[in-house]
């Protein structure tokens, strides 16, 4: 009997080794130059840049339009511009890839379930949008991860203007505001395991190699042709020498925040109060002195509930004495078509800020106060500070 035990401990040992899978390589995990020649040329491939994607392959009414797909009714006014379309890609044939490092992180919250990606192309920024169904996408491609994408049965879709790699997805949700105006096709997220099939990892992270074009508010807000617009949304950006104002948007028009607190007060000076569930992006309004633009922020982002820079509970006069610089994710986002494109359309998005007890990823608001030299330290409201 001892030996039984002896043999069938010795077949257990032998079961178990070989079943231990082999540990993950560096090759294996992370493509080679060598190794992305090699993927695309297998399958007749062709490597685009990102602005080359949009030229080929995304139309302004798209491919998808039919009289049994119907697009949301914000989509179009009667005119030559759509907001809203959808041109689905090819699933056979040879490939279409593209590349681009990823800009965003989701630590912060600030884009759930979604990442940008840009390239450099002539010393000059291209980018565009992902939408991806899946939490923690930077759990797996991290800020800084170049990546390839075989783009392939995926589509290129403009949500609100913006274009974006999606799949069409179809709007029915009754309870939105304005819901009727949003019943629709529209691009939605790729499915997780159909972006992990299409994509692959260039070499490690890598957050130095990116670039961030350095502009003023003018410089964005004086675009004013489609195309150039839609290719500038979703680059990195960094704007020096601004400040918050303290005021909030709507519709055009600015008010001063308030002290509220920020679970029930929808225009508290905080980044980003309850919008009361319905999940618009809360503006907050900064300047260069001579212009006005927005930071945008998602009410269930991580910094959603502190203070903008130069604001307390005693309100929002000290915000002009904190200057400084932003950086984040352009947009420009208009997703009605009833109402003709202006320059609060633009927005800048953050994707983390740090505090002295919170390390994020990104630090995009870095002010100093111009009166004490004193660097800006975030406060959370109703937290006690020594």
């Amino acid at each position: 009997m001892k030996k039984l035990h002896i043999i069938l401990s010795i077949a257990a040992i032998a079961v178990m080794a070989a079943c231990t899978p082999e540990p993950i390589s560096e090759e294996s995990a992370f493509l080679t130059e060598e190794a992305i020649s090699n993927l695309i040329a297998a399958d007749g491939g062709k490597l685009y840049t990102l602005d080359e994607l949009l030229d080929k392959y995304m139309t302004e009414k798209g491919n998808y339009l039919s009289d049994t797909s119907l697009y949301r009714t914000r989509a179009n006014n009667g005119d030559a511009t759509w907001l809203f379309a959808i041109d689905t890609l090819p699933s056979t044939g040879n490939g279409i890839y593209v590349r681009g490092r990823v800009t965003t992180d989701d630590y912060g919250g600030n884009f759930y379930k979604s990442l940008c990606i840009q390239q450099i192309v002539g010393g000059k920024q291209q980018a565009i949008r992902i939408s991806v169904d899946a939490s923690s996408v930077s759990g797996v491609y991290p800020l800084g991860q170049e990546i390839l994408i075989r783009c392939n049965g995926l589509a290129i879709g403009r949500y609100a203007d913006q274009p974006q790699l999606c799949v069409p997805s179809y709007n029915n949700n009754n309870y939105a505001n304005n819901a009727e105006q949003k019943i629709g096709w529209a691009p939605g997220r790729i499915p997780w395991a159909q972006f992990q099939e299409a994509t692959h990892r260039i070499g490690k992270p890598d957050m130095s190699a990116l670039v961030y074009d350095e502009m003023t508010i003018a410089d964005f807000q004086n675009v004013n042709n489609e195309d150039a617009m839609r290719k500038l949304d979703a680059h990195l950006v960094v704007l020096k020498d601004v400040w918050f104002t303290g005021e909030y948007e709507n519709n055009g028009s600015f008010s001063k925040l308030s002290t509220g607190d920020p679970e029930d007060d929808t225009n508290a000076n905080v980044f980003a109060p309850t919008t009361e569930n319905i999940g618009y992006p809360q503006s907050r309004v900064i300047t260069d002195g001579r212009n006005k633009t927005l930071v945008s922020n998602s009410e269930y982002c991580k910094f959603a509930a502190f203070y903008i820079p130069g604001a307390d509970a005693n309100g929002v006069e000290n915000c002009p004495k904190y200057k400084g610089t932003v950086m984040g994710i352009l947009g420009q986002y208009r997703d009605n078509a009833r109402y003709a494109h202006d320059q609060y359309d633009w927005s800048i998005s953050i994707r983390d800020i740090e505090t002295s007890t919170h390390k994020g990823v990104c630090n995009d608001v870095q002010m100093v106060n111009i009166e004490t030299g004193e660097k800006w330290e975030p406060r959370e409201y109703g937290v006690s500070y020594k």
